[in-house]
């Protein structure tokens, strides 16, 4: 197979939506239709367990939600099918908005009973900004759900996007039956029971005017669904290719993941309309999926990954060129060649070598501390990649070590967690205390969590009163010097060895960018991630 064949067969999109609209579980079942795995949950085992395939870490097992993006690889219909399974819960969102930097398309779930939620809207402002494509899901229609064609004009308002049913519903809740397939003209009705496995009992109708499918639907159905689809042709424009590559049209479907209703029918059309590579803009030039040389960029770093093997993995997006096993590459960052002997892929938390790997592919590295978020590696080209998000934490605790027997756990467990870019570190000058710093109340219990049960280390945390990390630099040193006097109680260093400002209000931010008006006040990782 050529390059060119390789870069157009490849598929990387990222599953996102609200908590608990199935966002997990349509991924699991995506998996279970494109036979990367059997049974729903399967493992090394192959026994069954309860907890989705993509939720490896043992905290998300018993909190029941995703807090860390995952990484499935697997081929369909002569396709390379790349998911990655982002959190949902708004106080992760800072993973997904940076796996979002890493796919050519999105798969938005809604919960059919729900409608638009909070952070639906969220996601797809994020998607708006970077014109990427979408496919809407709305999912759990074997549980009673609004009209489905009220959830499409609220999906419209509340999204901003157009959209183009490309299948239709038959009934939801107990009198759900399956669902129209627009996109292949086929009515498929399910009956399994099994929700685990893939079954043969799946009826196939092509021909809705056909007494088989009259006498499988009933009559009041039948009329119902000609009716509505009659309807979807006079309200709804066809299916514009070049409008849902440009974000401006989102194909819909329906379906329940759960029960494995309408899975196959967004998968089939998902390989056939969903973008293969694109294009990247670094600081320097737009990157083409087809140039020849190797260019790729890490938004993501997973400590941990085995903790019987305590190894880390910095996760590089190939954006261009072919990804080969040993050959040296150069990390922008430090200026140093690098070679890697074991380049992964992923099936969630399995791990296989590969050879070599090609534009849209996620490639994961082993690495000993060399890797920042959003760092890049060519064949010696000096470029930056640009729009990875980072977000200056709001909220604040002191860490303490709980067991003084376990300090240099501790110290480890910190060091390698902060690099993941779920939370931030800053050493106070004045007394050297140590604060971590989140976007979400609910990473201060993760990282908790995870220094213990990964690294054998406890931390306890104390309220401290902040408001704001900020990042400065000034080329007026005298006010530089008179600043950090100033507000010597509120400067720390970050885990990199810069000058933060802690505001401890925004009055005291406010006061401090008017007063120090050379200096420049940054927000975003823009700055501090790529600064050197």
């Amino acid at each position: 197979m050529t390059f060119i064949q390789e870069i157009e067969r490849r598929r990387t999109f990222a599953v996102i939506a609200h908590p608990d609209a199935g966002k997990t579980t349509l991924t699991e079942k995506l998996l279970l239709f494109g036979g990367a795995i059997h049974v729903a949950g399967a493992v090394k085992s192959n026994k069954i367990r309860k907890s989705a395939m993509s939720d490896f870490m043992e905290i998300e097992r018993q909190r029941g939600i995703s807090v860390s993006t995952s990484v499935m690889t697997f081929e369909y219909r002569d396709r390379k099918i790349n998911i990655l399974d982002t959190p949902g819960h708004e106080d992760f969102a800072e993973d997904t908005y940076r796996t979002l930097t890493a796919v050519d398309s999105v798969i938005i779930v809604i919960d059919g009973a729900k409608g638009v939620e909070l952070q639906t809207r969220r996601l797809m402002e994020v998607c708006r900004m970077r014109n990427t494509p979408v496919i809407v899901f709305v999912n759990k229609l074997d549980r009673e759900a609004k009209d489905p064609f009220d959830l499409i004009d609220e999906i419209e308002k509340e999204l901003n996007i157009n959209v183009v049913p490309l299948s239709w519903p038959i009934g939801a809740g107990s009198s759900f039956k399956g669902v129209y397939n627009r996109f292949e003209k086929k009515l498929q009705l399910f009956s399994s029971t099994d929700k685990q496995k893939l079954t043969e009992d799946i009826l196939e109708i092509i021909d809705l005017e056909s007494l088989e499918a009259q006498t499988a639907l009933g009559e009041s159905s039948t009329v119902k669904l000609k009716d509505d689809l009659e309807l979807i042709e006079t309200v709804y424009s066809e299916f514009d290719k070049a409008e849902y590559d440009a974000g401006k049209l989102a194909p819909i479907f329906f379906g329940s993941a759960v029960n494995n209703f309408g899975v196959q029918e967004l998968l089939n059309c998902f390989v056939e309309i969903a973008p293969y590579p694109q294009k990247s803009v670094t600081d320097l030039r737009e990157i083409s999926p087809f140039d020849p040389k190797l260019t790729g960029f890490v938004f993501k770093i997973h400590a941990n990954l085995d903790p019987n093997h305590r190894d880390r993995i910095a996760f590089l997006k190939i954006c261009s060129g072919i990804f080969e096993r040993n050959k040296p590459y150069f990390h922008v960052a430090s200026g140093k060649q690098m070679r890697f002997s074991s380049p992964n892929t992923f099936l969630a938390d399995k791990k296989s070598v590969v050879d070599e790997s090609f534009p849209g592919d996620i490639v994961g590295l082993h690495d000993t501390g060399n890797f920042k978020i959003g760092d890049t590696l060519t064949e010696g080209e000096i470029l930056n990649f640009k729009g990875i998000p980072s977000f200056s934490p709001e909220l604040f605790r002191y860490i303490e070590n709980a067991d003084p027997m376990k300090s240099k756990q501790l110290a480890k467990g910190i060091d390698q967690l902060m690099d993941e870019g779920v939370a931030q570190l800053f050493t106070l000058k004045i007394n050297g205390r140590k604060i971590i710093g989140c976007v979400g109340m609910l990473q201060f219990d993760v990282i908790q969590y995870r220094l213990e049960h990964e690294y054998g280390a406890k931390c306890k945390y104390e309220s401290v009163n902040l408001y704001k990390a900020c990042w400065f630099e000034s080329e007026d040193k005298s006010q530089t010097d008179d600043f950090m006097t100033r507000k010597y109680n509120n400067i720390a260093l970050d885990k990199y060895g810069r000058n933060v400002y802690l505001a401890d209000s925004a009055y005291s931010l406010k006061m401090a960018e008017d007063k120090f008006d050379k200096i420049k006040f940054h927000f975003t990782s823009e700055f501090h991630l790529n600064a050197k």
